[in-house]
């Protein structure tokens, strides 16, 4: 099976790379896009297809196999084009004929079924107009069988007359047109009726009746026929026809019936010369094209029994595509000229170069091209095989000029005969206030389309001191602005402001009107010590003591009074307001757990302590652990917004977990990412000791509080907590004299892969204290109650490999050899 699989998998390769050879094989560096038919494009991107390539690696294949840059740029257009048109289409045929029945027969062109397979293969290539009629599911050409009895209807054997008599004489018969064409009526005999109109009919059977019925003479009885039911008829569908054979039709079908349930003309088809046959004669010829184009069915006769409906070989078909509203295949007939087929294909599209269209056609040996001039659009006659290309108008304009910038109504204007730059600021109302009138300029194209640019004073043309310039098509006229020619001018304002920011620059800005758009000053602002920061230029580069910025000190009313000495701002100058020496937002404290009065409290004075605070709070309640109290310093930006002095506990749970990770030895699974690192080196928890606190007020162990402080002092603490690398972690009791590894083994002892040298506690206040090693022991530290025990994990031992084995025993070797040689 291995076998058969690889023979198999080269056998597909070969043939990809045989595809891949043949393709590269075509050369594209001589082929010119505008010849090039849409059933040619189409081929094109059926091949790419096939290989793997897609509409927009069309070009870059092109490009590969040597096509010219601007025929891939008219390629791509190309394909863009023949996209919209629809120009793939999927043939698709119908035997499912609704009510009629449909008799398949051999044919003498080939038979029903090798047609259908003509189409079906025929799927790329430009639309012949009208296909899609006769295939579109949407569209029923059916005989409605719902309305009164057509008067020229003609009546054939099977048909059933409804005559009815009324008046003098009431009497109704239901008669079966026999096989001969005749009907036997009571009490007046046999009438033949076959053949003839329903009028005709009606005339022959009233003066067969008079006879039994003399009131039908009188007008005193009244004679009705209708038809009972409606026949089948037989059709035979010959020719150019999608689906040819003989059809069984309802006697009411038209031409058009006929044709819809055989599918239409085939692709060889004619729409314009569509011919019934009806003993042996042509008695009807169909031009799809008026219903098509006018919506008429001119000659769209009722069909009769065994009538035959050829449709010939079309004889002259020309294609139009470009800039028309339906590009298609069109067939032509004689006496139809261009601009008829212009008609066909619903006129020109607003973008049409209609001064002339181009022409491909076909000679005895070879192809020509041909313009053909609008005059002689209803002269020329079209030939079988042309192609007309309508292309687009050019994109540009013959009489434009533009003029942009500082002016009232900027924009592009016509290019009057002799028009002058001065003639077309006048036409755009003129320069605005903020124009820049010393220089202006003009972008013009040289006969070679390269670029020139000419200068001119605004204001002297404005003037005349200066002779005007004759402007020419294409002309750009830009006047700047003085705000074009500068940077946009700011003022910042920062500090203890309402509204802190940047502002546009104004003339005349002082100090105060800057103040009162940030918002005015808050509450804590110092207005009699503002300082404004300027640039500097002009600066002296070469020495190492330069200015880099101007500073002023300056001081307004503190309610912003209008004053004679105002301080005017410059062009980005940065306004620094700063707060009042004296001024305190009040920063507040909390207290937690064994205290008297437990809450927050205000710091009064800047050298606060901790002992102050348990002072204000009433002392320590009976059953203070004091060993255990502990300050969480969180700092003033991580404070709550609710309660900045909330206290997040699951976060503490996280970083003890944490710092028991990043103890293990260096190695192990699961190492902290960077960003956990720099969470626990941020760890806001403080270790003191409150007994020694209370015992010497005032020293060093003393911490003055802060903002956002949060002092905890728990109750007493009864257990020990045993976590990580151990067997079983849990809480144990706290027993007086039990030592750290007693607790350890409380917990189940170490697990097998506990890194016990780097065992730690961590105590009720937040302090830690690791163990030490002497000699072959290991020195844990002391037990407190409420403390935790964690015990991190040791790094797995990596097992060698066979490389690692080999690499070993190399250098063995080579150290052995080398031992031999120094021995000898």
């Amino acid at each position: 099976m291995n076998f058969k699989r690889t023979i198999t998998t080269i056998i597909f390769f070969f043939a990809i790379l045989m595809t891949e050879t043949a393709f590269s094989q075509s050369n594209y560096a001589d082929v010119k896009v505008d010849e090039l038919s849409d059933a040619q494009i189409l081929q094109m991107i059926k091949k790419a297809e096939s290989i793997g390539y897609t509409e927009a690696q069309l070009g870059k294949m092109a490009a590969a196999q040597g096509m010219k840059q601007e025929e891939i740029q008219k390629l791509q257009l190309r394909v863009e084009k023949v996209r919209k048109q629809g120009a793939v289409t999927t043939i698709q045929t119908d035997d499912n004929t609704g009510s009629t029945g449909r008799e398949m027969s051999e044919t003498t062109d080939g038979g029903a079924v090798d047609n259908e397979k003509k189409i079906k293969d025929e799927e790329i290539g430009p639309k012949v107009f009208g296909s899609e009629l006769f295939r579109n599911g949407n569209i029923k050409f059916e005989p409605n069988l719902r309305i009164a009895t057509p008067k020229g209807y003609i009546i054939g054997p099977d048909d059933k007359l409804l005559i009815d008599l009324t008046g003098d004489n009431e009497a109704s018969y239901n008669l079966l047109v026999s096989p001969e064409g005749v009907i036997n009526l009571q009490y007046v005999g046999r009438v033949s009726v076959g053949g003839l109109s329903i009028d005709q009919a009606t005339s022959k059977i009233r003066a067969a009746m008079a006879k039994t019925y003399p009131s039908l003479r009188s007008g005193a009885t009244s004679l009705s026929i209708n038809l009972g039911n409606i026949r089948s008829i037989k059709v035979v569908m010959t020719g150019q026809i999608t689906k040819p054979g003989t059809y069984t039709l309802s006697s009411l079908a038209t031409v058009y019936n006929a044709l819809y349930a055989s599918g239409g003309p085939s692709l060889n088809g004619s729409f314009r010369k569509i011919q019934v046959i009806r003993n042996n004669k042509v008695v009807a010829t169909i031009d799809v094209y008026d219903f098509l184009l006018k919506g008429i069915q001119q000659n769209n006769i009722r069909l009769q029994d065994q009538d035959v409906i050829n449709v010939p070989v079309f004889d002259k078909r020309v294609e139009i595509q470009g800039e028309v509203k339906t590009a298609a295949l069109f067939e032509v007939v004689s006496g139809e000229h261009l601009q008829d087929l212009i008609g066909f294909a619903g006129g020109f599209t607003p973008q049409a170069y209609t001064a002339k269209i181009k022409t491909f056609q076909n000679t005895d040996k070879e192809r020509r091209i041909t313009d053909i001039n609008a005059a002689d659009f209803t002269a020329y006659e079209p030939r079988n095989g042309d192609k007309y290309v309508v292309e687009a108008i050019l994109d540009r304009f013959q009489n434009r000029v533009e003029i942009l910038g500082a002016v009232f109504r900027p924009g592009v204007y016509a290019l009057d005969n002799g028009i002058t730059l001065k003639g077309l600021i006048a036409k755009a109302e003129g320069v605005t206030e903020d124009a820049f009138l010393n220089r202006g300029y003009i972008n013009r194209l040289n006969a070679d389309n390269t670029l020139a640019l000419i200068s001119f004073d605004v204001a002297k043309i404005q003037t005349g001191t200066e002779p005007d310039i004759t402007l020419q098509r294409e002309d750009k006229v830009t006047i700047s602005s003085l705000f074009d020619l500068r940077d946009e001018y700011k003022l910042s304002i920062q500090g203890e402001v309402r509204a802190p920011g940047t502002f546009e620059y104004a003339d005349n800005t002082s100090l105060e009107a800057l103040i009162q758009m940030a918002g005015g000053f808050k509450e804590g602002a110092t207005p009699n010590r503002i300082e404004i920061s300027r640039r500097v230029r002009n600066s002296n580069v070469r020495s190492d003591s330069a200015r880099t910025a101007r500073v002023f000190i300056v001081g307004v009313d503190q309610n912003l009074k209008l004053s004679d000495d105002k301080f005017l701002l410059q062009p980005f100058d940065l306004v620094t307001v700063r707060s009042s020496e004296g001024y305190q937002v009040q920063k507040q404290v909390k207290l937690e757990g064994e205290v008297l009065y437990p809450g927050m409290y205000t710091i009064t004075q800047k050298n606060e302590r901790i002992s102050d605070l348990i002072k204000r709070a009433g002392g320590l309640t009976p059953i203070a652990y004091v060993d255990g109290a502990s300050l969480k310093r969180p700092g003033a930006e991580k404070v709550s917004p609710g309660d900045k002095n909330a206290i997040n506990n699951k976060e503490e749970e996280d970083k003890k977990f944490l710092n028991l990770k990043r103890a293990e030895e260096v190695g192990a699974e699961e190492k902290l990412k960077p960003a956990i690192e720099q969470q626990l080196i941020q760890s806001d928890l403080v270790g003191i000791n409150l007994k020694r606190i209370l015992n010497q007020p005032k020293s060093r162990y003393d911490l003055i509080v802060e903002d956002g402080d949060v002092i905890r002092v728990p109750r007493q603490l009864q257990t020990v907590k045993v976590t990580g690398e151990v067997l079983n972690p849990n809480s144990i009791v706290f027993l007086p004299g039990k030592s750290f590894k007693q607790y350890v083994n409380g917990a189940g002892g170490f697990s097998s892969s506990a890194l016990k040298r780097g065992a730690y506690i961590r105590y009720a206040n937040g302090a830690v204290e690791a163990g030490s090693k002497f000699l072959f022991f290991n020195n844990f530290p002391r037990v407190k109650p409420g403390s935790e025990i964690l015990v991190p994990k040791k790094a797995e031992k990596e097992k060698m490999s066979a490389q690692s084995w080999i690499g070993l025993g190399t250098g063995l070797a080579s150290l052995a050899a080398i031992v031999v040689s120094l021995l000898r």
